[in-house]
């Protein structure tokens, strides 16, 4: 039989390098478009932080911003807003997904962020990169099943432009989605998307996530089993953390159903804990403590009341991110772990920081990922570890209910579970 080279290799190759063109160009054009609006949503959530900082009295005005982002959300005929569940939803099913929910994440989060409500910037990031790159494949005329992986580049395109890692944002947005089975199709546009990105953003000014552990302990078999019981721990703090912020919108919506008492009623509590515990440290996003946690400074109360505000901010119906907060309180939860088992409080906020956002979000490939380009190649066994055990133990909880569980995490079984 003769072996037709055409057909088994010039066909195959010319098809191969026409589909990567095409993904060049339009993962290249998401990633400009994506790298562009989270650039511009960047210097405005510094602006409002830096504004609300000034000018304390703004956070008196959160019930009412919160009147304004269900004034923003009924105008745009979108009664029941399902937030990153409704990207993650659109990648696995094909569920529309809206090109006006860019500008109402926009706008309310920042609106969030200007009255100190307790709430992050990465789930806006991740809602505007999928709408934004949904509205690039329409432009495109681009099939569903492409369309799914336009959603993809704008995922990691959006991460990317405000955290500055291109490897986890490329990783995390395959990988959210359905735990077990990573989207490896959508692999080279995402990388393209979040690598145009993070140029974009680097011209433009903005500087890359990066964090410095000050003092790492020699790995002998004292710290492993330290770092092992961090790991159980903060598995524990992050079923704790989805727990309550799905309860926390569940009695929201029983006891109010109506969504203007609903906002109004949580800027109040918000308002009322501020008052209660005498600190604003837990408005806005956190930052600034957890830059000090990672010195090894932190209150030990930090990471539940955290919990506390992020829940009742989330659920009253404020928009913003959950990442950041989970970086919050890993970072504070693992600095009072590491001092109760004797482990260096600084390192053991970096651990805990990166082992919560692992357990909330089930991405233990993410989280490594986010460690090195956050910290450097810094102590990778013991992030392995305190990331593998908060991955296995942490069930099948999650901050994403439209997040599915494919695999068992105790054994080698395909379950295709929804997350709690």
């Amino acid at each position: 039989m003769r072996f037709d080279w055409r057909e088994r290799i010039l066909v195959p190759v010319r098809a191969n390098l026409a589909s990567f063109c095409r993904w060049l160009m339009v993962a290249a054009a998401v990633g400009l478009v994506v790298g562009a609006a989270g650039s511009t949503f960047y210097y405005l959530l510094h602006w409002v932080t830096d504004l609300r900082t000034k000018h304390g009295w703004l956070v008196w005005l959160l019930p009412f911003g919160g009147l304004l982002i269900v004034g923003c959300y009924r105008l745009s005929k979108v009664e029941t807003p399902k937030g990153t569940n409704l990207v993650l939803a659109a990648v696995r099913s094909g569920e529309p997904l809206p090109a006006r929910m860019a500008p109402l994440i926009f706008v309310s989060t920042v609106l969030t962020h200007l009255f100190g409500g307790s709430a992050g910037r990465e789930g806006a990031a991740l809602q505007l990169g999928g709408s934004l790159g949904t509205l690039v494949g329409r432009w495109l005329k681009l099939d569903d099943d492409c369309k799914k992986i336009v959603i993809m580049c704008g995922m990691s395109a959006g991460f990317t432009a405000l955290f500055g890692t291109p490897v986890a944002a490329t990783v995390f947005s395959m990988e959210v989605i359905s735990v077990g089975v990573m989207y490896y199709a959508a692999l080279v546009p995402c990388v393209v998307s979040a690598v145009v990105a993070y140029a974009l953003a680097g011209r433009l000014g903005i500087p890359p996530e990066a964090l410095s552990i000050q003092t790492v302990p020699a790995f002998a078999l004292s710290t492993v089993l330290r770092v092992l019981l961090l790991g159980v721990l903060c598995a524990g703090i992050s079923v704790v953390m989805c727990a309550a912020f799905h309860q926390a919108n569940r009695l929201f919506r029983q006891y109010l159903p109506n969504q203007y008492l609903r906002a109004f009623s949580g800027g109040v509590l918000v308002l009322l804990l501020m008052l209660v515990f005498q600190t604003r440290d837990y408005l806005g996003a956190g930052m600034p403590v957890i830059k000090a946690a990672i010195t090894g400074q932190a209150r030990p109360e930090a990471f539940l009341l955290k919990i506390l505000f992020t829940a009742i901010t989330l659920g009253a119906g404020f928009k913003g991110g959950e990442i950041v907060p989970s970086f919050f309180v890993g970072a504070t939860g693992g600095c009072l772990i590491g001092r109760m088992i004797g482990l260096e409080p600084g390192y053991a906020a970096a651990l805990g920081m990166l082992s919560v956002f692992c357990g909330v979000t089930n991405c233990p490939i993410t989280a490594l990922v986010l460690a090195f380009e956050i910290f450097g190649f810094v102590s990778p066994k013991g992030f392995l570890l305190a990331l593998a055990s908060s991955y296995m133990l942490s069930g099948y909880y999650s901050l994403y209910s439209a997040q599915k569980i494919m695999y068992s995490k105790m054994r080698p079984k395909y379950i295709n579970k929804p997350t709690h």
